[in-house]
C-alpha cells in the first residue's frame, strides 16, 4: 500500500478533464504578472484585506507597494495559496518583495512569448481537455488538442424570454422561440458539440407545472415553458444539458451566493421527462447535497464541479463525502476551474487534486476503501467520467 505522500503523487499523475474555463485559444497563457495577480477570485480576497478595487490603475510601485500588503495579509486565504504554488511551481519564485513581483512579471511575459508553453503548463497535471463555451475560444494554439465546445446560451434564453414577455401577442413569440432553439440546437449538434450550457437566475416556477403562455405570465413561468423546449430539442438531439446554478444578480449590484433548497427541486420535472443527460453544477453549497439527491432520483442527472462560491476545500470535503457514499463514481465530476488563464487552471486542479488525495486517503487509512477503489473514483471524479458524457476519446 501507498504510504501517504506516494499516493498524493499517485493522484497528481492521473489526466483531468477541466469542464468549466474562460479560456480563449489565442491567448491561453497570462501575459504579464498582473494577469495572474488581479484573477476575480485572489482580487477579492485582497480587496478584503485593503486592496484598492482600482489598483489597475495605479503607478506600477504604487500598486506594487498595495499588492504585496494584501498578499501578506491574506496568506490564510484558499486564493493566496494556490498563487503562491502558481509562482514557486511554474516559475520557481517565491513572492516575497518588489523585487520579486517585477521578476515574477519577467517570467511571465517570457513564458507568454513561447508557443509550448500552455501545453507545458497543462502537461504537469496531466490536463488532457478543457472546455470552453464560446465558439470562437475553442480553436487551442500551441496545444495537442482544441477545447471541448459546450455553447453556452443563457443569453439567448434571456433574450427569448423578454421578447415574449414584452410581446403583444406572447403565443405566438414562443412559438418562434421555440422554432429558434431547434434550429440553435441542431446547429450545435451538426457542429459536433455534445451538449450545451446555461446559467438560470432565481425562478419562482417550477418544472412539473404546465404553463398557458399569455400575456398575464411571469417571466419565470415563460422561462420554465422554454427550459421545457430546450430539454425536448436537446433530447432528440442526444444533446446533454449542462446547468449552472446558484448565482444571483438581482439582489445587489454583484453577484452572490443563494441557498435556494427548492432550486434543484423544482427542476425535477425535467429530469423526469426527458431522457437526455443533465449535468448540475452549483455556487451554492447547501445544493451540494441537493444535487447528489437528485442525480441519486434520476439516473440521467450527473453531478458536475463546484462552481464560484462553491470553490473552496470545505464544501469540496463535503461534496465529495456527500458523493462517495451515495453515487457511482461514473456520475460525478470534480473540476470547474473557472479559469481566464492556463496558469490559474492548473493552480486550481492543483488544490483540487490536493484535497481529493487528502480525501481518499483518510477513507483508506479508516477501511471505507481500499487503495484501488480510491484510486478508480479518482479517475472517474477527474477525468473518466466527464470524457464519456463530452465524447472526448
Amino acid at each position: 500500500m501507498l504510504n501517504r505522500e506516494k499516493f498524493i503523487e499517485r493522484i497528481m499523475e492521473l489526466d483531468v478533464l477541466d469542464t468549466h474555463t474562460h479560456l480563449v485559444g489565442d491567448r491561453l497563457a497570462a501575459r504579464s504578472f498582473w494577469d495572474i495577480a488581479h484573477y476575480f477570485w485572489l482580487n477579492r480576497e485582497m480587496q478584503a484585506a485593503g486592496y484598492p478595487a482600482d489598483a489597475v490603475e495605479l503607478a506600477e510601485e504604487e500598486r506594487i507597494e498595495a499588492f504585496l500588503a494584501a498578499y501578506r495579509a491574506t496568506r490564510n486565504t484558499l486564493m493566496n495559496w494556490v498563487m503562491t504554488q502558481i509562482f514557486r511551481n511554474l516559475y520557481n519564485i517565491e513572492i516575497t518583495d518588489a523585487g520579486s513581483v517585477r521578476a515574477a512579471d519577467a517570467a511571465v511575459r517570457a513564458s507568454a512569448a513561447r508557443k509550448d508553453w500552455a501545453q507545458q503548463v497543462a502537461n504537469q497535471l496531466r490536463i488532457r481537455r478543457f472546455v470552453v463555451n464560446i465558439v470562437e475560444h475553442a480553436d487551442f494554439e500551441g496545444m495537442e488538442c482544441d477545447a471541448v465546445l459546450i455553447p453556452r446560451i443563457d443569453g439567448k434564453l434571456h433574450e427569448w424570454v423578454s421578447l415574449i414577455h414584452q410581446a403583444q401577442y406572447p403565443e405566438h413569440a414562443l412559438a418562434a422561440a421555440q422554432e429558434s432553439i431547434d434550429q440553435l440546437l441542431d446547429s450545435y449538434k451538426e457542429r459536433g458539440c455534445p451538449g450545451i450550457m446555461t446559467t438560470l437566475p432565481g425562478y419562482a416556477a417550477q418544472a412539473n407545472q404546465t404553463y398557458t403562455i399569455n400575456q398575464g405570465s411571469t417571466k419565470d413561468e415563460i422561462m420554465m415553458t422554454l427550459l421545457h423546449s430546450i430539454c425536448r430539442t436537446a433530447e432528440r438531439s442526444r444533446l446533454f444539458v449542462q446547468l449552472f446554478l446558484g448565482v444571483e444578480r438581482s439582489w445587489c449590484g454583484t453577484a452572490v451566493p443563494v441557498n435556494d433548497p427548492l432550486r434543484i427541486v423544482k427542476l425535477t420535472g425535467l429530469f423526469e421527462q426527458y431522457r437526455n443527460t443533465f449535468e448540475l453544477v452549483v455556487a451554492s453549497e447547501l445544493n451540494n447535497l441537493d444535487v447528489v439527491q437528485a442525480a441519486w432520483n434520476f439516473p440521467n442527472v450527473q453531478a458536475g464541479g463546484l462552481w464560484w462560491f462553491n470553490f473552496r476545500s470545505s464544501t469540496y470535503r463535503d461534496s465529495m463525502q456527500y458523493r462517495l457514499e451515495a453515487l457511482p463514481a461514473s456520475q460525478c465530476s470534480l473540476i470547474a476551474s473557472d479559469a481566464r488563464c492556463i496558469e490559474w487552471s492548473y493552480g486550481k486542479i492543483l488544490l483540487v487534486k490536493r484535497l481529493l488525495a487528502e480525501f481518499l486517503f483518510e477513507q483508506i487509512e479508516k477501511g471505507w476503501l481500499d487503495q484501488a477503489t480510491a484510486l478508480q473514483v479518482a479517475g472517474e471524479w477527474l477525468y473518466e467520467s466527464a470524457a464519456r458524457r463530452y465524447g472526448v476519446s
